[in-house]
């Protein structure tokens, strides 16, 4: 693993760090936001789900938008006003007087959060298409190891320093993101790259019309939002989940510790998949085999949350559920690059993350009126979503065949 570190080249790990100190941030918030609105502003079942849509309802828009202007004035401008944005969000979740201020922090961080995509898009720009799946696998174990550390750091800062500490620690990782990009990541647009940006997007580029032509890709986004669906089901009720089943009965201060650590799991298994677990499957099966595999992890992770009662079995489904997700969406955003011209990386990416975020805003948004009939509910309808999307990943096959990643490359 030491080699391989080595072996990588230095703008991918200043990248994969950048993402790291990002994620962690972020995650530190994540187990705490939907208890903190609940306790602290009375917030109702129904509409606590509401501030994570709005959040992905704002990189829904912003996303394609973030990706475009990366591909025409750099991938480092963007990166430092995304991850401003960020920080500004975080010190308004924590001095919010009001619950028009969690939803005003929570969308400005979705409008400017495109620092993700335009990482993608850096990575992309770096690696050969031969290893663009591999390399993309590395932002999800930059994101594993962040949610090994942030949901039980969040956790443990709220219950010894109080609810909004963890918030404003955030800010702070976020503010050492922006320096990071600054200081340390060198441009890899050329002019000449950025000027072929732009007359790619005067001309028919990624128009509606032309994604609905390109069948290939019309199908990864398709994969890519019911795939999501079961993701976001899971992101917006955890926390309340937590608390009203695994731990119910607990002090406040154990219930936000043991949420925390229960994603922490998540993040152990994508730190377990990227680093170790995606580069060998890839030695042995095509893109699509990953899809399909992981989509049925999904599933079964799903289900097993609508199952069971116990925090100690929720650990294995924690863990299981993240490997469908390291492996099905590196590969899914790899196969997408392949269906654009490369001039237009950073628009395809942006388009995909724009139908994750619809998938994530359509399911975080019902998933409260799910849940208030059952809290384990959003997890029945999100395993079943996730079966779906089996049939039509088969489908990849006839595009994009067996692809593997070949020997001399791994």
């Amino acid at each position: 693993m030491a080699l391989k570190l080595r072996q990588l080249d230095r703008r991918l790990v200043t990248i994969l760090l950048i993402v790291f100190v990002n994620v962690l941030g972020a995650s530190m918030i994540l187990p705490l936001l939907p208890l903190y609105a609940k306790r602290q502003f009375q917030m109702s079942e129904q509409t606590i789900p509401l501030l994570i849509t709005s959040f992905f309802a704002a990189q829904f828009l912003a996303g394609p938008v973030m990706g475009r202007l990366s591909d025409r004035y750099g991938r480092i401008p963007v990166l430092i006003l995304s991850q401003i944005g960020t920080v500004i969000s975080f010190v308004m979740l924590a001095f919010a007087p009001s619950t028009g201020w969690l939803f005003a922090a929570r969308i400005l961080d979705g409008i400017t959060g495109g620092n993700i995509i335009v990482a993608q898009a850096y990575i992309t720009d770096i690696t050969p298409e031969g290893k663009r799946t591999e390399s993309l696998g590395y932002i999800f174990a930059a994101f594993g190891l962040g949610f090994i550390f942030g949901p039980a750091l969040g956790g443990l800062l709220s219950a010894a320093l109080g609810v909004r500490f963890p918030f404003l620690l955030a800010a702070g990782a976020a503010g050492i993101v922006v320096l990071m990009t600054w200081r340390f990541l060198d441009e890899t647009l050329t002019p000449e790259k950025r000027a072929a940006g732009l007359a790619e997007q005067r001309g028919p580029g990624l128009s509606p019309g032309a994604v609905l032509r390109n069948t290939p890709l019309l199908t990864i986004l398709l994969l890519a939002f019911a795939g999501q669906f079961s993701l976001g089901m899971l992101q917006a009720t955890f926390a309340l989940y937590g608390e009203d089943v695994l731990f119910r009965g607990y002090s406040e201060q154990a219930i936000n510790l043991g949420v925390g650590l229960l994603l922490g799991f998540f993040g152990v298994g994508q730190f377990f998949t990227q680093t170790w677990l995606l580069r060998r499957l890839l030695r042995w099966v095509g893109e699509p085999w990953l899809v399909v595999a992981g989509t049925l992890l999904r599933a079964v992770g799903s289900f097993a949350f609508a199952l069971i009662t116990s925090p100690w079995l929720a650990p294995p489904a924690a863990f299981g559920f993240a490997i469908g997700i390291g492996i099905m969406m590196p590969a899914l955003q790899s196969l997408a690059t392949r269906t654009v011209d490369d001039r237009s990386r950073g628009g395809v990416l942006g388009l995909f993350q724009s139908s994750v975020s619809l998938s994530t805003i359509l399911s975080t948004g019902i998933s409260g009126l799910f849940y208030a009939v059952n809290p384990v509910l959003p997890y029945w309808i999100g395993g079943a979503i996730s079966l779906l999307v089996v049939a039509p990943a088969l489908g990849l096959f006839r595009w994009f065949g067996e692809v593997r990643v070949p020997a001399q490359e791994q």
